[in-house]
């Protein structure tokens, strides 16, 4: 079982695969059973968004056992949590853990 941490820009967290891009999420929720699901909504400008892995898991009941929603976008946020909320298994538990991103412009 995997901890899962879909992010364009922060730092993987320890005990957690890094996915930059939906299309690595969704292999490795395809491929994995997940313990952990940690999803930012923004993930690069023309790219698919976290609402896409939202999506998946809804139409094909595959969820992990935990979700986190650490994105900074209170758009993609609510719209990940609503959608969530109503479809996710009642024991599933739905986390919101926004996060900042640090970016030092002197390296």
């Amino acid at each position: 079982m995997i901890n899962v941490y879909l992010d364009d820009l922060r730092p993987r967290p320890k005990g957690f695969k890094l996915a930059r891009t939906v299309k690595q999420c969704l292999r490795l929720i395809k491929r994995n059973k997940v313990n952990i699901l940690s999803l930012d909504y923004d993930l690069g400008f023309g790219s698919p968004s976290g609402f896409e892995v939202v999506a998946y898991m809804i139409r094909t009941r595959r969820f992990p056992k935990i979700i986190i929603l650490h994105t900074a976008n209170p758009f993609g946020r609510v719209r990940m949590y609503s959608a969530l909320k109503q479809n996710k298994p009642e024991k599933v538990p739905l986390l919101v853990r926004p996060e900042r991103i640090y970016l030092n412009f002197f390296n």
